[in-house]
């Protein structure tokens, strides 16, 4: 508003001045030229009178003046052009009429009152004494009017292109402010807990895309918020149940007085077991945690063979009490941690284990490529129905819940190794072999490491 106010006051003022001075230049030189026109009409007198003046004024054109006066030394009228109000005889002391008998030429234009007023004057000299004075006079009231009609169009403009633009302004302004609530209403709503909340705006510009993005938003917070609450409602479950079999337990000991020592020994020997698998859970819970904060340590090139050899040392107890054959073979170079590279073998080759058939056997295999080392763990077991696949590296997922609390899972360890693998660049999947069996295969980068700066 400040912007279009300062505009329309130059708009109305500027073209007017300018106007205005270019018209008192053309009258002060016109007038200049007319009275010196005079002034050579009557230069070549010795003096002045009424009659010599007269004479030789006979033969001036003064129409482009309303009045011309020729007066004496000392300021007497000889010659008046105006009819009513002749001034011829009197004496007459116009300030322009002053300056002219004191020997100096001077011209005024002024525009008041509807009309511009023009006078212009010069002495009269006669080997080189001043003998009289000459005043020209023009009262123009066309170019007045004319003056007038472009400030009344002017003003026409303005008021026309003011209202235009306050409405304008107004309409954008309402538009802006409804958009603005429409998104401050979400965002409130957002803020509050409503993530079912959506700024819903229609048209191409810019609101418009900060309402999309603002929705893709909400639906991600939607998402996480969603995920967050299952991992607190899965997790607070994994916690609870072997922490009620702990107090089971004890409550079972400390209520029976007479508990023989075998009874005793098995119930904390129960016991033991459920807070080993508490601790599982609990690390693996703060795995999870350090995961999704994103600290990790600097990768380098780790060699994958020492790593699976040790898995399967670590695990060759627990698959001879199964009689399944662990065997690993291949070697590469992998960007990652010793301990990530360890995390991930060992959950996957503890699961091919855990869910396998008695006399059955796990394959560790690595192999490098141009670009990406394949890591595959491969087993001949019970196999995961194909509406699990999709899902076994979700957090606490269970194909079988029973039987995985039975072996002794979290329902994390894949979940761990999935994450993983993804904040190292890699990637992961699970498919079943039609032999019967699962087959895990694990992409990692090659390249890069400390010797690529990482």
């Amino acid at each position: 508003m400040a912007i279009l106010l300062v505009v329309l006051v130059l708009m109305n003022t500027y073209p007017l001045l300018v106007s205005e001075d270019l018209v008192f230049r053309a009258k002060r030189t016109a007038l200049q030229s007319g009275a010196a026109a005079i002034n050579v009409a009557v230069s070549g007198l010795e003096e002045l009178t009424e009659e010599n003046v007269s004479l030789a004024m006979g033969g001036v054109e003064t129409d482009g003046v309303s009045r011309a006066i020729v007066t004496d030394p000392y300021g007497k009228v000889l010659y008046d052009t105006r009819e009513a109000g002749n001034a011829t005889g009197y004496y007459v002391f116009y300030t322009e009429l002053v300056e002219a008998l004191q020997g100096n030429i001077s011209a005024y234009s002024v525009y008041q009152e509807g009309a511009f007023h023009s006078s212009a004057a010069q002495p009269v000299l006669y080997r080189n004494q001043i003998i009289g004075a000459i005043y020209v006079y023009e009262y123009d009231t066309q170019q007045a009017a004319l003056l007038e009609n472009l400030q009344a169009n002017l003003l026409s403009i303005s008021v026309g292109v003011g209202l235009l633009v306050l409405t304008l302004s107004a309409a954008v302004s309402r538009s802006i402010t409804r958009r603005l609530e429409s998104l401050q209403t979400a965002i409130r709503g957002v803020r509050e807990g409503a993530y079912n909340q959506r700024a819903i705006l229609s048209g191409h510009d810019e609101f418009t895309q900060i309402a999309g993005e603002f929705n893709d938003l909400v639906d991600r917070l939607q998402e996480t918020e969603s995920a967050r609450r299952q991992f607190v409602s899965d997790a607070s479950h994994e916690l609870k149940t072997p922490l009620a079999a702990i107090r089971l337990l004890t409550d079972s000991i400390l209520q029976n007085e007479n508990i023989d020592n075998d009874t005793a020994r098995e119930f904390v020997s129960d016991i033991g077991r459920e807070a080993e698998r508490l601790s599982r859970i609990t690390e693996d819970l703060l795995r999870l945690t350090r995961l999704d904060s994103g600290v990790m340590e600097a990768p380098a090139r780790i060699r994958v063979k020492p790593v699976m050899d040790r898995v399967v040392r670590m695990l060759r107890p627990v698959a001879e009490e199964k009689e399944i054959d662990v065997s690993a073979d291949g070697d590469a170079l992998v960007v990652a941690t010793e301990g990530e590279l360890h995390q991930v073998l060992y959950n996957l080759a503890e699961n091919a284990i855990k869910y396998n058939r008695r006399g059955g056997f796990v394959s560790i295999r690595a192999t490098e490529g141009e670009e990406a080392v394949v890591i595959t763990v491969e087993d001949n077991g019970i196999g995961i129905p194909e509406e699990d696949l999709t899902h076994v590296f979700e957090r606490f997922y269970r194909v079988d819940k029973a039987r995985s609390r039975a072996a002794g899972g979290t329902g994390l360890g894949l979940s761990i190794v999935r994450d993983t693998v993804d904040r190292r660049g890699g990637d992961i999947w699970a498919e079943n072999i039609p032999e019967g069996g699962t087959r895990f295969t694990v992409k990692l980068p090659r390249t890069g490491g400390e010797e690529a700066g990482l």
